[in-house]
Formats: C-alpha cells, structure tokens, sequence
C-alpha cells in the first residue's frame, strides 16, 4: 500500500492537485489510518483559509437534498434474474409518510417472547420439573464422586510409597543393630 506524506495531503488541502490523484487520495484515506493522521493534521495548519459556514443548518440541508438525488444499486429480489434497481441511497421522506408501515403480528414481536419464556418457566418452577431435573443431575453425578472417592489420587499413591519404602529401610536399619 502506498503512503502519503504530509505535502501531498497539504497540496490536496489547499486544491493544487488534479483531479485524478485528488480522486486517488480521497480513496486511500478510507483504509489508511496513517494518511488519515496526515490528512487531519494538514487541515489544522490550513485551517484559516477554509471557508468558514455561516448557516450551518442550511449547509446540513442542501448536504442531504444531494445525497437524496443520488442512487444505489440494489439487487432485484421480486424476479429470478440477476438485475439491479437504482433505488435512492436515503428513503424520500415525502412518500414515506404517505405509505402505511406495516406492523408485525403480536407473535412475533419481541415481548411476546419475553412474556411466553416467564409463563414457561414459572409453569414449570411450580409443577416441580426443575426439583426432578436437580434430582436426576444428584443421581448422575452421585456414582462418579463414589468411583473417585474409591480411588487415591496420584499424589496419594506417591506420597503412601515413600512411606512405605522410608518403614522398610528404617526396619532394615533395626534388623542391622
């Protein structure tokens, strides 16, 4: 990937570039974090021969009513051809108040869910299905603790032989004397 210093991104500040490699620079600054350092810090020094906004809102506005004009392409879902619909990048806020929004059936909202989880679960907290569920878990786990009490643990089994072996040499040591 290729790098630009911090001219470079003053000469596109101040718009002494061509239009190919301003073009070149605006698409680099979306996946270089580096230059974007380099871009940001080139606008500070240049910041007092920027234009500076006097209504903003109205800026905001006129932002928007370009962005609105613009379009998108948009994969056809309605049909078995690979086609693409321009539809606009934002929804026109004029037609969509006109269209009614569609609400979901009450099942499938997200409360519904809620409210059929707690009505499962006190069902069954009071008809005693979470008592057998612990109970049978007891069981389960009742013969694993029996198999693992019967048998020492290496450290034990280690331990236990020293021992053994240290009674052997100190009897050997008696039988000596």
């Amino acid at each position: 990937m290729k790098h630009y210093n911090y001219d470079e991104w003053l000469q596109y500040v101040k718009d002494e570039i061509n239009e190919k490699d301003k073009q070149e620079l605006e698409d680099h600054l979306y996946t270089c974090d580096q230059c974007l350092t380099h871009y940001l810090l080139a606008i500070e020094a240049n910041e007092t021969s920027l234009p500076i906004l006097s209504d903003i809102s109205e800026f905001t506005d006129s932002v928007m009513a370009e962005v609105s004009k613009q379009k998108i392409a948009v994969p056809d879902t309605t049909n078995n051809f690979s086609t693409m619909l321009m539809v606009p990048s934002v929804p026109d806020t004029k037609t969509d108040t006109k269209t009614k929004i569609k609400k979901k059936p009450f099942y499938q909202q997200a409360l519904f869910h809620y409210l059929l989880a707690a009505a499962a679960t006190i069902l069954l907290t009071f008809t005693g299905a979470f008592q057998s569920l612990a109970t049978y878990a007891n069981a389960l786990e009742s013969p694993q603790q029996q198999v693992q009490e019967k048998r020492p643990s290496v450290t034990e089994g280690v331990i236990n032989k020293t021992f053994a072996w240290m009674d052997s040499l100190e009897k050997k040591e008696a039988v000596k004397k």
